[in-house]
């Protein structure tokens, strides 16, 4: 069962496109959308919550159409996001009194526990909030009317490391409902190392991936190796290669085929994701 089915998602501005993008997200996972910045991320997401309209293609979350059916997905989903929406002039508890009517599952008694656990006064004002006590605020309200998704923009940068260790822990927890589902947008991938089951990478506008995370960082292999190694057609195998005066580094996405070429003359490593999308998105050659 898929909680967002994005189909054939295009948006033209004049510097960048996001290009015929089509995405199942899962239910009962937490599901990484990861890319450089500036590459399509935030757009697609905002096309999700009817912030942007599309040119063209798709959008079903939780089995409704968007927009037709907006104000029911709404009912169902929490955002945090990396922007704030919210009134800066008003304190938490006025911004609350605002926001809750909204929610026909408001549960006051959560939403006081977690601005407990976060160290939310009631009585500050957003614009007295740090980045990441905004972040938290945001997070206490998405998690007070039972939302069975989350969606979530750059939830984490600018916070301390304390902070997001805990909302990571946080997710897990949410997590242990199966019905729940999670989409984490972000360019600090080391987050998703720990917590993310599923991985989409969009790079340019484009759908690059949508695997496990288990089956991407298994098909992927680091290649490291002196320069003797490459030739025209053993740099054509590589997705990104990085060359220095020593040697040379570089990602292959068929790990066979690098086992196969390389034998034991080069080093072959388990990349992280951010090997990954550094290569990807820098692709061809980087000289250091």
């Amino acid at each position: 069962m898929n909680v967002i089915e994005l189909r054939s998602l295009t948006k033209k501005y004049a510097q960048f496109t996001v290009d015929n993008v089509s995405l199942d997200v899962k239910q009962g996972y937490i599901t990484g959308l990861i890319g450089p910045n500036g590459v399509g991320k935030s757009t697609l997401i905002k096309m999700m919550l009817g912030i942007i309209r599309p040119d063209s293609g798709s959008v079903k979350i939780l089995g409704c159409d968007m927009p037709a059916q907006e104000m029911d997905i709404k009912q169902r989903i929490g955002i945090v996001s990396d922007d704030c929406f919210y009134y800066e002039h008003l304190t938490i508890h006025d911004m609350k009194k605002l926001i809750a009517p909204f929610y026909k599952k408001w549960n006051e008694q959560k939403f006081n526990r977690y601005l407990e656990q976060f160290e939310l006064s009631h009585k500050k004002k957003i614009e007295q909030l740090s980045k990441g006590m905004k972040v938290k605020f945001a997070l206490a309200v998405a998690l007070s009317h039972e939302a069975e998704l989350l969606i979530m923009d750059e939830p984490t940068s600018g916070l301390d490391p304390v902070f997001r260790r805990e909302m990571l822990d946080l997710l897990a927890d949410m997590m242990q409902d199966e019905r729940n589902s999670i989409i984490f947008s972000t360019h600090i991938t080391t987050d998703l190392d720990r917590i993310a089951d599923y991985i989409a990478f969009i790079n340019r506008g484009k759908l690059v991936f949508n695997d496990t995370k288990d089956d991407v960082l298994d098909r992927y292999v680091i290649v490291k190796g002196d320069s003797q190694l490459l030739d025209a057609d053993v740099r054509t195998k590589f997705v990104g290669i990085r060359e220095t005066t020593v040697g040379f580094e570089g990602l292959v996405d068929n790990r066979q085929d690098a086992e196969r070429l390389f034998g034991s003359y080069a080093v072959l490593d388990k990349p992280s994701l951010e090997d990954i999308m550094y290569f990807t998105a820098k692709g061809g050659h980087v000289h250091a």
